[in-house]
């Protein structure tokens, strides 16, 4: 490959690094089971909404609730130690509250991030998934189909 080529191809591969890095976006199971564990975490759903959101995530799309259901939060940080391996957390932001879960919900958070393409970063011992402006959108009647569809999430790297 000649120089000019070999520059052109790796500022490319630079510049869609750091697209994939600013934000994301991921549909199907991987959707419903970032909008699963964030929905039972969240105050901002009503109880209807989180019992629906809990029920399609427990393999049941046969539920009363036919409105589309709409999980967001401002900002999730986990943390897991390659040091400390006890040590597990994340902190979900939703609005100006901050909920900090710890344990098996923490490394169910931080592993469903991992599925739906969240990036992680190190350092000095930890590993780090973060993301800002989580959308996640379940259609309930889509659900019902089985034909894959139904379920968005949109994201930003968090700042």
């Amino acid at each position: 490959m000649n120089r000019p080529k070999s520059v052109a191809l790796a500022t490319a591969l630079m510049f869609s690094g750091s697209a994939s890095a600013q934000a994301g976006s991921v549909t199907g199971q991987a959707a419903l089971a970032l909008a699963g564990v964030v929905a039972s975490a969240s105050h901002l759903l009503s109880m209807a909404e989180k019992e629906a959101v809990a029920t399609l995530f427990a393999a049941n799309s046969t539920i009363a609730h036919k409105k589309k259901i709409v999980v967001t939060a401002d900002k999730i940080v986990c943390r897991v130690s390659n040091v400390d391996i006890t040590a597990r957390s994340c902190e979900l932001t939703f609005g100006k509250t901050v909920k900090t879960i710890n344990g098996r919900p923490a490394n169910e958070m931080f592993a469903t991030e991992a599925m739906a393409g969240v990036p992680s970063d190190a350092a000095a011992g930890s590993i780090f998934e973060s993301l800002s402006k989580l959308t996640c959108t379940l259609d309930p009647v889509a659900i019902k189909d089985k034909a894959g569809a139904g379920a968005e999430c949109s994201y930003e790297a968090a700042k």
